[in-house]
């Protein structure tokens, strides 16, 4: 069980070094008092959260291992007002990146009081010479709105820079406190940045927080964007579904973004509950034969006189002609497009069948990134920001923070980027899918 493999040892977070500073925040920690809602800093987050789970490791209370809590500290390593901060964003677009620099800038200058914040354009490219990108200074004033638009203000980029320039750069500019904002593959960027910065034993923080729309970072409950992406595809399947209704032998296939994890899937799919057939990643499935994917849609068209399919980027990859080891320039694999692959097999199948189809297609997948963020997304990455400077002028690094059961925590870089979350067959989520639907649990497929 995978639980079993991440200890305490894992869960450790590296630090600059002593916290000497008294941070301006004393005060308003001095007012709070511990409640279930509220803790030391001293205290841990357990990773284990059911009784199964704590009773298999077979240690004792002080040994189950326990993520370290985001939030202000008492005592701060980073004088504010001699400290220089940089905030790059990377990899694709996400709702929320606008809200989370401006919940950096702001949290940084009006309650630390560091003036000297500095954007870099054009993700990692930003710190390189030869691409020639201009520098941003960030203030109060200037962040002011950009909560209200999609994208990022500084603009972002996919592919691995030389680490060796980026910390280069930061030395040049006396940079204190690097805010990286991207996935996972930003992330193992950000970790090749910490180790040259500790090679060269400087005293830079690098701080992450985590984006995704997939929702596929791991030790962290959601990842921010998420709510805002799958909220979005719901109303793609909801226009599917009326447009299903419309004609006779109505048939609707939305593609949904989801490279390795079928969550925007699946909750979209929940949000609306008008799919009758959800492919992911995670469960793979057969098309042709009695048991396969055809037979199941065409039954279902026959009996109820439509249906609705929902398919994520990643599913069925198996199926579609293409060389699987293209890769793009964030290094992942490059996927063959199973949403047109099956619309087109689709078509072939009802014909060769004798049977009436009225085929729509939807592929709303950039429409969905780009938005911007939604009410509960805005406060999370408000709250995602807050826990990213407090730990950085804390002089924690190699880090990003995440929410862990509920509560915000720091999480090592390491562990960050070491696996994938995904839409577990066996789970609660995936059940849950199964029963909204009504589609059978394996299309002629072995399970996972």
């Amino acid at each position: 069980m995978q639980i079993m493999i991440v200890d305490s040892a894992a869960l450790a977070v590296r630090t600059l070094g002593d916290a000497r500073l008294d941070s301006p925040l004393a005060p308003l920690l001095d007012a709070r008092r511990a409640t279930q809602h509220y803790f030391n800093e001293s205290d841990r987050v357990l990773y284990d959260d059911t009784l199964g789970m704590v009773t298999a490791r077979g240690v004792t209370v002080d040994q189950l291992p326990g993520f370290e809590p985001a939030g202000p500290r008492r005592r701060i390593f980073f004088d504010p007002s001699k400290t220089r901060v940089a905030i790059v964003t990377c990899g694709g677009l996400c709702p929320g990146m606008n809200d989370v620099i401006r919940g950096l800038v702001l949290e940084l200058t009006t309650h630390y009081g560091v003036n000297r914040i500095y954007g870099f354009r054009n993700g990692y490219q930003g710190f390189v010479a030869s691409y020639g990108r201009d520098v941003v200074e960030l203030t109060g004033e200037s962040v002011t709105g950009i909560d209200e638009m999609g994208g990022t203000i500084l603009g972002t980029s996919r592919g691995e820079q030389d680490p060796e320039e980026i910390v280069d750069c930061l030395e040049r500019m006396s940079i204190n406190v690097l805010f990286v904002v991207g996935g996972d593959g930003t992330m193992r960027g950000a970790l090749r940045i910490a180790k040259v910065v500790e090679q060269r034993r400087e005293r830079i923080a690098v701080v992450g927080i985590p984006k995704t729309i997939d929702n596929d970072i791991p030790y962290t409950d959601q990842s921010f964007g998420f709510q805002t992406a799958y909220s979005a595809a719901a109303e793609s399947i909801r226009t599917a579904h009326v447009e299903a209704l419309a004609a006779p032998n109505g048939v609707s296939l939305v593609k949904l973004m989801g490279r390795h994890s079928g969550f925007i899937a699946c909750y979209a799919a929940l949000a609306k509950n008008d799919a009758d057939f959800v492919l992911i990643p995670e469960v793979p499935f057969a098309l042709d034969g009695p048991d396969g994917l055809f037979a199941h849609l065409r039954a279902k068209v026959k009996h109820r006189g439509h249906a609705v399919v929902v398919v994520a980027e990643g599913a069925g990859q198996e199926h579609v002609e293409g060389d699987p080891d293209v890769r793009d320039a964030s290094g992942n694999a490059k996927l063959r497009d199973i949403g047109t692959f099956l619309k087109a097999r689709i078509l072939d199948d009802f014909e060769a069948h004798g049977d009436e189809i009225n085929m729509r297609y939807f592929d709303p997948s950039y429409s969905i990134r780009s938005v911007k963020a939604n009410a509960h997304d805005s406060v999370y990455c408000l709250r995602l920001a807050h826990a990213a400077v407090h730990a950085a002028m804390a002089g924690r690094t190699e880090m990003v923070v995440g929410r862990w059961h509920g509560r915000f925590v720091h999480i090592p870089m390491a562990l960050a980027i070491s696996s994938r979350n995904d839409v577990d067959p066996h789970g609660d989520l995936w059940t849950t899918v199964l029963e909204a639907t009504g589609q059978p649990v394996t299309f002629g497929a072995p399970a996972r």
